[in-house]
């Protein structure tokens, strides 16, 4: 028991960027210190490791989780967002460049996109500011067949259903939206989900 409990110390130790569920099946995006897991589609410059937090600073980039991807899935993260700021979590989205096909819930405090955070962009939009500039909120998405649902601070906003089921699957991604906007994402989780009823 003890040399099982040592190597499986060691592994951790290792890799700590293996992918891992707790016990309700959520899965770890982020290791907190490396982007290991992660690729950008363009400009990877735009993409750093800052005081703990997947930080977007530059041009426009969009930073892709490739473990797996998102047909029903939960996506969840913290995220602070600086003024005038403007960025988004990607899910069933294609790897690409440019700016990817498929879902996003919008994160937006004050720019001047009237889209604000807690919005599925280009489906179901809301104008008002729900999280401060510079203060952390949780973005919560959840996408079953073609029901989506985002919570801001465990409130949903966001209900609704694409009779289209515009996108089936896919990965899930940050956006840094431009130069001059600044985005810092934390505790990012994933969990897959069954099939949608």
């Amino acid at each position: 028991m003890k040399i099982f409990s040592l190597a499986a110390a060691a592994i951790a130790i290792l890799a700590p960027c293996m992918i891992a569920a707790d016990t309700d099946g959520w899965v770890k995006m982020f290791d907190g210190k490396t982007l290991d897991g992660w690729k950008a589609n363009e400009r990877p410059e735009s993409w750093t490791v800052r005081d703990g937090c997947i930080t977007g600073d530059g041009e426009a980039s969009h930073l892709f989780w490739m473990q797996r991807e998102c047909e029903n899935c939960e996506f969840k993260a913290d995220v602070k967002i600086g003024h005038e700021g403007n960025s988004g979590m990607y899910f069933r989205t294609a790897f690409g460049p440019g700016f990817p096909k498929g879902y996003e819930a919008q994160v937006n405090t004050s720019h001047r996109d009237p889209v604000k955070t807690g919005s599925l962009y280009n489906f179901h939009k809301i104008f008002d500011q729900l999280i401060p500039d510079d203060v952390w909120g949780t973005q919560h998405i959840i996408a079953q067949g073609n029901h989506i649902v985002i919570k801001v601070n465990d409130k949903v906003v966001t209900d609704f259903v694409d009779e289209k089921n515009t996108f089936t699957k896919g990965y899930c991604a940050l956006q840094q939206h431009n130069k001059g906007s600044v985005v810092q994402y934390r505790n990012l989780m994933f969990k897959p989900l069954p099939a949608g009823k």
